[in-house]
């Protein structure tokens, strides 16, 4: 799809930077709508389907954090965050809420395009999937059909990032994959040098499927070059 075929949704309270914004993505070629506060925005979400959210952390009332709460209760829309510069506990909290990725204020026009059009490529791009379910061991399995891993007989649902980043770990195990092959493969390659991103989410999938996160038997970490998935088929099931 076509810049022009793009409904983006601004969510700031603050008049000159969602002009700003507004400014620059129509010069783009995007279709932009606007929202002042988080329920004007859950509105809008429901009412013009936009294709991707801009929602700025720091509205009073309801802030950029409960507005993406509600939002992940009724829609799967993409949402980028708008944070301080520096503020790293936001940008965490963001991504374990379900943003896809975030932009730190102050940023420029060209990075926010930038992140923008990886963000709707990535939501654009066919899930990778395997027919089977893949058994690691018998603690673990992993099925990319549905999304889910099996730890120890209970079913784990996994988040769409999350999802990518295994299954190319699960796809080359035994291989070392560097962290920039690993983020250029599961974000884009304009995040290659975003290694703090790929840090997150190898900690949120050691949670998930690890029997102790702080010493994992599945997700290797090779220090200083990227990271490895066990070669589990020279293992018996």
């Amino acid at each position: 799809m076509s810049a022009e075929d793009r409904l983006i949704l601004v969510v700031d309270d603050e008049p000159r930077m969602a002009k700003f914004v507004r400014m620059n993505l129509e010069l783009e070629g995007y279709r932009v709508s606007a929202a002042i506060n988080g329920l004007e925005a859950l509105d809008k979400v429901r009412e013009d389907l936009p294709d991707l959210v801009l929602l700025d952390v720091m509205m009073p009332e309801m802030d950029g954090f409960e507005t993406l709460e509600h939002i992940r209760e009724v829609s799967t829309v993409p949402v980028i965050m708008l944070t301080v510069k520096g503020e790293e506990e936001d940008r965490i909290r963001g991504l374990e809420l379900g943003a896809d990725d975030y932009v730190t204020k102050p940023f420029s026009p060209r990075e926010l395009a930038s992140r923008i059009k990886a963000v709707l490529r990535r939501a654009e791009m066919p899930a990778p999937v395997e027919k089977t379910a893949i058994v690691i061991d018998k603690d673990l399995e992993v099925d990319f059909q549905r999304r889910e891993v099996i730890v120890r007989g209970e079913r784990v649902k996994l988040r769409p990032t999350e999802y990518r980043l295994l299954y190319h770990l699960v796809n080359n195990a035994g291989w070392v994959m560097t962290h920039e092959m690993l983020l250029a493969k599961v974000w884009g390659h304009e995040y290659r040098e975003e290694s703090h991103l790929l840090r997150l989410y190898i900690t949120y999938l050691r949670k998930k499927i690890e029997p102790d996160p702080s010493d994992p038997k599945y997700i290797l970490t090779e220090r200083g070059v990227g990271y490895r998935f066990v070669d589990f088929k020279e293992k018996p099931g």
